[in-house]
């Protein structure tokens, strides 16, 4: 099985079987995030113990591409620090939209997964649109983020 075919897998099986959707009763942050391009819509609720992310789920409708982010998202930034998140964010945010990335798919682990959707950039948007939210939830902006 080529890498190109595995990242597929993983996309199919998060679309499929997504992680910890749902939502937080008492979450300690929030945001509602939409991409009106393609119609995704999504609410991250997160909660606290500190400044470590103890718990994180999404809820909402979305292509394949936005379930799966989200999705993966979750599983990997579950029990980190908001710093450790923004540096993450950072990494998945660079190597999605920077074709000349440094960024090593494979040291994301699965969310190396996402690195084909750069080849399409109309669907980046929808891949990025659940890290933008967990943003602006972790800010404490409890807002609407649009990724028009």
């Amino acid at each position: 099985m080529d890498l190109k075919e595995l990242y597929r897998d993983v996309i199919v099986d998060h679309n499929k079987h997504p992680r910890n959707f749902g939502k937080i009763d008492h979450a300690d942050a929030h945001a509602d995030g939409h991409n009106p391009l393609c119609g995704d819509q999504l609410t991250v609720t997160v909660k606290l113990d500190g400044d470590v992310i103890s718990d994180v789920k999404f809820e909402g409708s979305g292509c394949a591409i936005s379930t799966a982010s989200a999705s993966l998202m979750t599983e990997a930034v579950h029990g980190k620090s908001k710093q450790q998140f923004n540096s993450l964010h950072d990494q998945v945010h660079d190597m999605l939209t920077r074709h000349d990335s440094t960024i090593d798919p494979m040291s994301l682990g699965k969310l190396g997964a996402l690195s084909g959707v750069r080849e399409f950039p109309a669907r980046v948007k929808c891949a990025s649109l659940c890290w933008h939210t967990l943003q602006a939830a972790l800010q404490n902006q409890n807002q609407l983020v649009s990724t028009e």
